[in-house]
This record gives structure tokens, sequence and C-alpha cells, in this order.
């Protein structure tokens, strides 16, 4: 995995977003997208919010997608998978980058046909725990005409990402202007911040 995590912590460090095409493997990938299909039959989705606290609302002008919040005690065994997987990359990040980093929370994200989330940063005005922004796609068959791409707002131009499976793009959550063009399809990842505390 050591590959996987260098991919992500040169490309940051070259041009402020790292990419690994390969960072979940196919089983785990697979078996967390039916983890999602399953929570979004079961109608155990919520529509994503802005903000935190009391300057929390939902907006759906902004933002469409609808997510569920992972427990790391969750019985799920590639749940315990995913999150081993994220604390050997919180070890590493640490050890090689000396980050610093405490905490991370994740949730499943499923934008619907039509979805989309405008041009924003990941840090909340109020907390600035939030250090970095990881994103690992969960969709298996994406072609280009699906939309639902990750639109990166960088000093040299826009660069657009395809949220093609087993993908992790990973960025500084209070740097990086980002946005999720519309989706032609339903759009599936497990989407995180790591954090100070």
């Amino acid at each position: 995995m050591e590959l996987h995590f260098e991919q992500l912590i040169s490309g940051f460090l070259e041009k402020r977003v790292g990419i690994s095409n390969e960072f979940l493997n196919k089983e785990l990938a697979s078996q967390l997208r039916k983890n999602l299909k399953d929570l979004y039959e079961n109608e155990a989705l919520q529509l994503a919010g802005i903000g935190n606290d009391h300057l929390y609302n939902q907006n759906k002008d902004i933002r469409r997608d609808k997510i569920f919040w992972l427990e790391k005690k969750s019985e799920n065994l590639f749940e315990q998978e995913f999150f081993k997987l994220i604390d050997d990359f919180v070890h590493y990040l640490n050890s090689t980058c000396f980050t610093s980093i405490k905490s991370y929370e994740f949730h499943y994200a499923l934008y619907e046909k039509g979805a989309f989330y405008k041009k924003h940063i990941d840090q909340f005005k109020s907390d600035d725990r939030r250090v970095f922004s990881i994103i690992m796609y969960l969709n298996d068959t994406w072609t280009e005409n699906d939309g639902g791409e990750l639109k990166l707002y960088l000093d040299a131009g826009i660069e657009i990402i395809s949220p093609t499976n087993q993908k992790c793009v990973f960025f500084k959550s209070n740097e990086l202007a980002h946005e999720v063009c519309q989706s032609n399809v339903p759009r599936m990842s497990v989407t995180g911040w790591l954090k100070t505390s």
C-alpha cells in the first residue's frame, strides 16, 4: 500500500492534489459500493447540508448529494477493512510528513441523476480541524457521458477528475476550491476528512 500512499503524497506536494487510481482494491470497492446501495434502497441516506452547528442548513441550490456517516465501531467487515486502510495511511502520512493528524470522519455519498455540489472549500469557518480532504470512488462502470466529475480550481487552472472505481483524491481542506459536476447517473463515493483532533 505504500506505493498508493506515496502517489497521494507526492501528487499533493507537486501540484496540491494527490491521486491514486487503485487506492481501494477491487473487492473492497465492490463491497463498499454494495453497502452504499443497500443503505440507499433502505432509505437510510440523508440529504447533505452545508455549514456546521448553528450555521448548518440544507440548500438544494448548492448541493444535492445524499450521505450516511460511517462509524468506526461498525461491525461490517469491509468497513473495518476500510478504516484499517485509513489508519495505515494516517500513520504513514504522520511519520513521513509530520502532519499530526489525530482523527478523521467519513461518509458514504450518493449523487442521484441530476445531483451536483457547487464550488466550495471543505473547512468550516468556525472549525479549522479539517486538514485534508480525501475522496474514494466506487463507480465501477463510469463513462465520460455519466458526468459527476470532480472539478478542482488549481493555481495553474482547472483540473477535471473522473470518478472512476478505486480512485482516491487527496488535497488540503482549507485551500482547494472544488465542485462536483452534475451527475447523469448515480455517482458513489466514500468521502472524508483527516483532522487535527
